[in-house]
């Protein structure tokens, strides 16, 4: 028995418009990411259900790895662009922002990506080594200037 190919996938909240879920899948698949599909939540669950806009279910450790490729420079800007752009589909003026979520479909692990994150934070990722935490969500704490994750570090 063979292993399948790993594969992302996008989970949209009802309220993304249709062209930016297709301009994010087609961010993910510059990045080197496995191909895309791309899946709506059920429409009875509310945005109230849902504190997140955008889960992305992809392999996490390869997908960061591959982000500090030279190659993927341009590639990478575009996918900052696009997390931004997908915090705030169609809401109001001063609708709370809600975060796009990198969600490793193996071990569980999540990495929250709020729109505002300083640029820091997404060159962090590069390096960032998952087998150091056990339990996500993973945050960008701006104090200390790293991602953590409050649950392992509350469990020691």
């Amino acid at each position: 028995m063979t292993d399948a190919p790993p594969r992302a996938e996008l989970l949209l909240d009802r309220d993304v418009p249709e062209d930016i879920g297709q301009e994010l899948a087609a961010a993910l698949d510059r990045l080197g990411a496995p191909p895309v599909r791309v899946r709506r939540t059920l429409v009875h669950r509310g945005a109230a259900d849902i504190p997140w806009i955008v889960l992305a279910s992809l392999p996490l450790q390869a997908f960061l790895s591959g982000l500090g490729a030279e190659a993927v420079k341009d590639a990478y800007a575009a996918f900052k662009g696009v997390v931004r752009k997908t915090a705030r589909p169609g809401s109001p003026a001063g609708a709370e922002a809600r975060p796009l979520v990198l969600q490793d479909p193996g071990g569980g692990l999540s990495i929250v990506l709020e729109p505002d994150l300083p640029a820091e934070a997404y060159e962090s990722l590069i390096g960032l080594d998952l087998a150091e935490f056990a339990v996500g969500p993973l945050h960008y704490d701006r104090a200390q200037g790293r991602w953590r994750s409050v649950l392992d570090e509350a469990a020691g």
